[in-house]
């Protein structure tokens, strides 16, 4: 499973939010707080070229923030994201 990286700080009802329907689907995640770690926000808006919080990653994939999130679970994709298993390719025509 890809881990899950979720960037936060402590006053945040977003962070909440998401940290919360990681937790409801069972789902274990890394929290790296930003608040009052110059070199972790730094971090953060370098990888995604934004400034908010939360901003979560699932393996290399940068899912957003909560709403992206929530989106993402609504339509069922969460799954998809989290399996590390490569795809497997299909051997070609004539082989």
């Amino acid at each position: 499973m890809n881990p899950i990286r979720v960037y936060t700080t402590r006053i945040c009802p977003y962070c909440v939010m998401a940290k919360r329907l990681l937790s409801q689907r069972g789902l274990s995640y890394e929290e790296v707080p930003v608040d009052g770690n110059d070199a972790l926000r730094i971090e953060m808006m370098r990888r995604t070229g934004r400034r908010t919080v939360p901003q979560i990653f699932i393996g290399d994939h940068h899912v957003g923030g909560f709403e992206d999130l929530a989106e993402v679970d609504r339509r069922g994709g969460l799954p998809a994201l989290l399996d590390d298993t490569p795809p497997r390719s299909e051997p070609e025509a004539g082989s």
